[in-house]
């Protein structure tokens, strides 16, 4: 059952690959301009809606809430099927895993509370809505992500950079893959629950194995080092990034892991791409990377 598929944030890392993804599978694609078009108009005889919207970390709080109200609001006057990325953050540290739809939202830090809230407001509302949970992103364009800005950026030097324990445990996602996802789970929208919080496995890797893997890639020895979180903490007065990838830096010393079994019983024939395809086409994206973009300030948004 394919349709007509609004999808806002078509520019971004998750909207971009949706777009892909659905217009593969045959779907009407609609893209929307935030400065330009209405979205009540937008949303007119659409079948689903793609929230791809995500804000700077900074302005959470302030255009979350907001952003989201617009899409329920959208979909109560549609009848659209409303499908959100969902993370990591409404977990919390101390959330014993794997990290299932069952899972409790414990978080109580300020941007996992902003996810929890935004999610209960969906849940609330009778709108049809699936929340496609995911890790972090492995994406086949340098978007600004934790991997092409931070990870993999010396490569070419023979360096891997990880931002916590190496030895633990963290769950990642590779963009098409998690496109296709929600493609399949747009097709069979009138099956699923009302609310469906649908946890996305991915693949969980140590930071250890995620650079034996890209050595394995790249066909070269890889040495891997340990993120200096310094001076991001001496920046925080004057950078008012710094403070939230502060907030968020416990993912990276909190093993976890996604259990995909309640996706696994709705798509039993979902073809994951093999992690070393997938890394190497996220590896590719880099090299291919604008001088611009080659620091922690393009680090932000869903992990």
């Amino acid at each position: 059952m394919t349709g007509r598929v609004l999808i806002l944030g078509s520019s971004g890392r998750f909207g971009r690959n949706a777009a892909d993804a659905f217009q593969a599978a045959g779907w009407t694609v609609r893209g929307f301009d935030r400065a330009r078009d209405d979205l009540s108009t937008a949303a007119r005889g659409t079948d689903v809606i793609v929230n791809g919207w995500n804000p700077p970390y900074t302005e959470w709080a302030r255009e979350v809430p907001e952003l989201h109200a617009q899409v329920i609001g959208a979909a109560q006057a549609t009848g659209a099927t409303v499908i959100v990325p969902g993370n990591v953050y409404v977990f919390g540290a101390d959330t014993p895993g794997p990290w299932a739809a069952d899972t409790p939202h414990l978080a109580t830090n300020p941007l996992g509370q902003i996810r929890i809230r935004m999610e209960e407001a969906y849940r609330s509302s009778g709108v049809r809505t699936v929340i496609l949970r995911a890790g972090d992103f492995l994406d086949t364009q340098a978007s600004g992500n934790w991997f092409d800005q931070i990870m993999i950026k010396p490569l070419a030097k023979g360096r891997f950079v990880y931002p916590g324990d190496p030895d633990i445990a963290h769950a990642w996602a590779y963009l098409p893959d998690l496109a296709r996802a929600a493609v399949q789970l747009a097709e069979m929208r009138d099956a699923l629950p009302r609310y469906c919080d649908i946890p996305f496995a991915g693949y969980t890797l140590t930071g250890r194995q995620l650079a034996q893997a890209l050595s394995e890639v790249t066909g070269a020895p890889l040495r891997l080092k340990q993120m200096n979180w310094w001076p991001i903490v001496l920046a925080q007065p004057f950078w008012k990034l710094a403070p939230h990838l502060l907030e968020m830096r416990y993912l990276w010393d909190t093993p976890h892991r996604l259990d995909g079994s309640f996706f696994d019983s709705l798509v039993s024939d979902f073809a994951s791409t093999p992690l070393h395809e997938a890394l190497k086409s996220a590896v590719l994206s880099v090299s291919h990377d604008s001088p611009r973009t080659t620091d922690v300030d393009r680090v932000q948004g869903l992990s």
